[in-house]
């Protein structure tokens, strides 16, 4: 994992727990979740350096829920931040 991929997978991370805290009060459910962590990542992380390009956030949204199904579907032994990181570097390439 190159070290631009280590901080995506580092700011999933973040965001993740960061949607659990806000979202404390049903242990972190939320069915639009990927809805919350797209404006997160889009407005208040790092994240659109990283790209080289600020994602369209209804984009990252879709990539955000693709990605989790296929994590679902295929289940890899890569931590998921890991295995979003890289697919969505390559997307947004």
């Amino acid at each position: 994992m190159n070290d631009n991929a280590k901080q995506i997978s580092e700011l999933l991370h973040e965001a993740g727990e960061t949607h659990h805290t806000v979202f404390r009060i049903t242990d972190g459910a939320d069915d639009d979740w990927a809805s919350w962590y797209s404006e997160w990542l889009t407005e208040h992380s790092e994240l659109p350096d990283l790209l080289g390009q600020e994602p369209v956030r209804s984009e990252l949204t879709y990539m955000l829920v693709k990605l989790d199904q296929d994590y679902a579907a295929e289940s890899p032994d890569e931590p998921w931040p890991n295995w979003y990181a890289s697919r969505l570097i390559e997307h947004f390439a």
